[in-house]
């Protein structure tokens, strides 16, 4: 994949990316993936895969307007699920940060959050942590939050897109901007430490008018982190048969987020990452540390994948309507003992441990801690990765190899997908969409 192909080529927030994930043959236990692995500091994921509806630049395994029935089958499987894989850990094992995602969590009910409010405490413990749980407009009412509060949350994402509802219909998620306000309104009520909203830009009719008119009405409600997402057109989703002439939807995109950046560092923000900005001086919540380069991930969930440092797995994935249905039958109708395995996944060597480090540093504004990956890999990362000069010669990254420039932030969706290596860029490439 070249750089010069366009800013835009590929979101990189996970390595490597689940269509390179392929079924194990035979089926690892739990017990025995997790039993040479450090247990002091793990993320606990949790996945719900239901949403109100399937918005049009959503790629994410999910399914709109599930039966009631279904989503109560769900949470008892969750159950099953967590009880055993905690049993596949050791009693000491200790999580550092909790997460909630989908799908929409709060498209759950307020008793049916409670209940998953159980199952996560059964499953990871109920010591405080940093606890993040996703939320929309539609779904974020008092009830609601209120429960969300009332087991700790520390952080709530919310995804508004953009404050003008014509352009939310242009992106295929019609919302109505009451409804965003009353969100926001009984959030901020809810005194949850962090709020995080979501904006999409790049989309269908946007101009820097209206995209400045989002940018300053999240403002308004000073937030303590924004996300910043570039619109992605993928297979199977809403907009996915809709077609742009890529130069100019390319300069769209950048002129955009060179406003947002400009617009949101003067207001007092700083950039974490390409999507990352986050206010000065905003409360971050405490915790033990984790690092999502060397520490362990529980996933929870259809949907959800787990880390260990040689092996990344989770159930199938899919994108189809009818494919995310048969996805989640498959995991309800599971037996208990069929979910003390890890079903697909990805084995890591040597290489792919090191060129993942990497990844989650390098696209980080803080860049590679050159101390720690020699320390943990017993190389440096700039002879392991020669290939970096080239972005020092474009001037995305500083002479010693450590930290993105500003343009090499902005150029992380083409920088990511660039260092991806060749295995996974063939497994990816030999994936059938479904």
């Amino acid at each position: 994949m070249s750089l010069d192909d366009s800013p835009y080529q590929g979101y990189l927030y996970a390595y490597p990316h689940k269509t390179a994930y392929r079924k194990l043959d035979p089926r690892p236990l739990l017990s025995d993936v997790w039993s040479g692995e450090r247990q002091d500091s793990l993320f606990g994921y949790v996945h719900l895969p239901f949403c109100e509806m399937r918005c049009g630049f959503c790629n994410l395994f999910t399914r709109a307007n599930p039966p009631d029935e279904q989503v109560t089958a769900y949470l008892t499987q969750l159950r099953r699920q967590a009880a055993a894989v905690r049993d596949s850990l050791s009693p000491g094992a200790v999580f550092s940060r909790l997460a909630i995602g989908g799908g929409t969590p709060t498209y759950l009910t307020a008793p049916e959050l409670s209940e998953l409010f159980g199952i996560v405490g059964d499953a990871f413990g109920t010591i405080a942590v940093p606890l993040s749980v996703e939320t929309s407009p539609a779904t974020a009412t008092p009830d609601r939050l209120a429960v969300l509060a009332e087991h700790g949350t520390t952080r709530i994402s919310i995804g508004v897109q953009s404050f003008l509802d014509t352009e939310a219909r242009a992106a295929g998620r019609p919302q109505r901007l009451a409804e965003v306000r009353a969100a926001l309104t009984a959030i901020r009520e809810a005194r949850i430490p962090v709020l995080n909203i979501d904006l999409i830009y790049g989309i269908d009719g946007q101009t820097a008018a209206t995209w400045q008119h989002s940018l300053d009405e999240a403002l308004r409600w000073r937030p303590e982190e924004l996300y910043l997402y570039p619109l992605y057109v993928r297979p199977l989703t809403g907009l996915g048969r809709r077609a742009h002439a890529r130069a100019d939807w390319d300069r769209q995109r950048r002129e955009l987020y060179r406003q947002a950046v400009e617009v949101l560092t003067g207001a007092g923000y700083v950039r974490h990452s390409m999507r990352q900005f986050r206010r000065a001086g905003a409360p971050v919540p405490d915790g033990p540390d984790y690092c999502c380069q060397d520490d362990g991930m529980i996933g929870l969930g259809c949907g959800a994948r787990s880390y260990t440092t040689e092996l990344h797995y989770s159930f199938d994935y899919a994108v189809a309507v009818s494919e995310v249905r048969a996805v989640i039958d498959d995991y309800l109708s599971r037996p208990q003992t069929d979910l003390r395995y890890a079903e697909i996944g990805f084995r890591l060597d040597a290489v792919e441990q090191r060129r993942r480090w990497l990844l989650k540093s390098l696209l980080r504004a803080e860049g590679v801690d050159a101390a720690a990956y020699l320390s943990r890999f017993g190389t440096t990362h700039t002879g392991d990765f020669p290939q970096l000069d080239g972005l020092v010669d474009r001037g995305w990254l500083n002479p010693a190899r450590t930290r993105l420039t500003d343009e090499g932030l902005a150029w992380s969706d083409a920088i990511g997908p660039w260092l991806v290596s060749a295995g996974v860029r063939e497994a990816m490439g030999t994936y059938v969409p479904r």
